[in-house]
């Protein structure tokens, strides 16, 4: 179902519309449309109907067990607030401005069909505790969601490991080229950046999945409750711990729109990386046709649009968590209205983290090495001259003045435009008369590569041994 529902609060409202719930009897005059209009956030929160009526079934269910409504008056909420949920799943509940948000909609479709008993509903509850309870299963579900995107991206980077694992790229440091390395090393460097964002996706869902009914609007309630069990059927860990605090409280909201801002900054830097791959100077990879486009006037033109996206709707996710942090940062203690306008940046950072993750992983499988262009130029920029250093620094030399000696000896390698591996013995030698012809065991991007042995290195038994325990670990 379409989160945007077909009636959308631009249009006129309903002539059978009801003010809202919310207004009591102190309330001497209507509402002032305009107001109605600046106020409603049905136009965005409608997507939390599933979970509202989850919570609201839950709430009255205990409700009921504490004896402050029947049994049979529990069973008639429920079975009408499945209903209510089967016309919201078709898109058949009228939307009216004067509902304000989902929640009264809920609320009032209730009312309109079972009386007295539906406001009962209400009861030991504010919308305070209700939204926050909803957006954090909303929240809970959604961030179940990414990290499932997440492990599909690493099983295509993992998919590429063997495939690649004989393939040498150059590493590059400030855009320089600085050493050589497996294909595979890199793909598994995209597969820790992954898992660090899902870990801390685990560890934000520790805080999101704290249950707020029961908190009422910001002091608690007179009535005999029993928010544990509500918390308990709504399959939340725990429950909040203090009522002032927790109709405050969006700190749960900041860490998941910070948490989608690190993905969004990693999956702009391999988007980066591989548009730059892909060009004719580098002439790395190919990116799958079906995920580029055209250019309107150029012809020949095949552009990795999907990447330069990804690159850019990451942008979007960061300027989110900007918004987010402004919103709360002068609010005082307890919930103010303000906090109406936290959901749009967080809907969004989902939708667009959802969306770039989606086309990743297909993007990531489907895409190309280019084994001879990469061969071809691998010895060009003295990839292996730390290896020669440090085979100097084995032989006893100090680090700085094998760092300076291999300099000198690059310099000379450049005069002549030959790689070291081309060097005559007796040139390096006129370095130090000290080197031997063993020296060309560890020249060239191969020697080099197999020369590496520390623990996370590019070393071909290391990486094959990250292989292993990440085939161990996605299974």
């Amino acid at each position: 179902m379409s989160d945007t529902p077909s009636n959308t609060p631009s249009s006129s409202p309903s002539n059978t519309a009801k003010a809202s719930p919310s207004r009591s009897g102190v309330f001497q005059a209507s509402t002032d449309k305009r107001l109605e209009a600046f106020a409603e956030s049905i136009s965005f929160d409608r997507r939390l109907y599933r979970h509202d009526i989850r919570g609201s079934i839950a709430h009255a269910d205990m409700l009921a067990t504490v004896g402050l409504i029947s049994r049979e008056e529990f069973s008639l909420i429920r079975d009408t607030l499945k209903e209510i949920e089967a016309e919201l799943d078709a898109d058949k509940l009228p939307i009216q401005f004067e509902l304000e948000d989902i929640h009264m909609h809920v609320e009032q479709a209730l009312i309109d069909r079972i009386g007295d008993v539906g406001r009962k509903l209400h009861t030991a509850r504010s919308r305070n505790d209700q939204v926050s309870t909803d957006i954090r299963m909303w929240i809970r579900d959604a961030l179940d969601g990414i990290d499932s995107r997440l492990e599909s991206l690493q099983r295509a980077f993992l998919s590429r490991c063997d495939t690649d694992f004989d393939i040498i790229l150059p590493a590059y440091t400030h855009l320089q080229r600085a050493q050589p390395v497996l294909a595979s090393h890199y793909w598994l460097a995209y597969i820790e950046k992954f898992a660090r964002d899902r870990e801390r996706i685990a560890d934000c869902r520790k805080r999101v999945n704290q249950c707020s009914l029961g908190v009422a609007a910001v002091a608690g309630t007179t009535l005999p409750i029993d928010r544990e069990q509500t918390a308990k059927t709504l399959d939340f860990a725990s429950v909040t711990a203090n009522s002032l605090d927790t109709s405050s409280d969006r700190d749960f909201m900041l860490e998941t729109a910070f948490v989608l801002s690190v993905i969004a900054s990693h999956l702009s830097g391999w988007a980066e990386e591989w548009i730059l791959w892909s060009t004719v100077e580098y002439n790395f990879i190919k990116i799958p046709q079906a995920f580029c486009t055209g250019s309107s006037i150029m012809p020949q033109k095949v552009n990795p649009d999907t990447l330069e996206l990804t690159r850019g709707k990451s942008a979007r996710v960061m300027g989110n968590l900007q918004t987010l942090m402004l919103l709360i940062k002068n609010l005082p203690m307890a919930y103010n209205r303000d906090l109406q306008e936290d959901k749009p940046p967080v809907f969004d950072s989902f939708d667009t983290i959802d969306a770039m993750l989606e086309l990743a992983a297909p993007i990531v499988e489907g895409s190309v090495l280019n084994r001879e262009a990469i061969a071809d130029r691998l010895e060009r920029g003295y990839l292996d001259a730390t290896t020669l250093m440090e085979w100097m620094i084995r032989k006893g030399m100090p680090q700085r003045k094998a760092h300076h000696l291999v300099g000198a000896i690059v310099g000379d390698a450049m005069k002549q435009d030959v790689p070291l591996s081309e060097l005559s013995l007796e040139t390096l030698q006129a370095h130090d008369p000290e080197i031997d012809a063993s020296v060309y065991k560890c020249l060239g991007s191969e020697n080099a590569v197999k020369a590496f042995v520390s623990y996370g290195s590019t070393a071909p038994n290391q990486v094959r041994s990250q292989i292993d325990r990440w085939k161990k670990t996605l299974g």
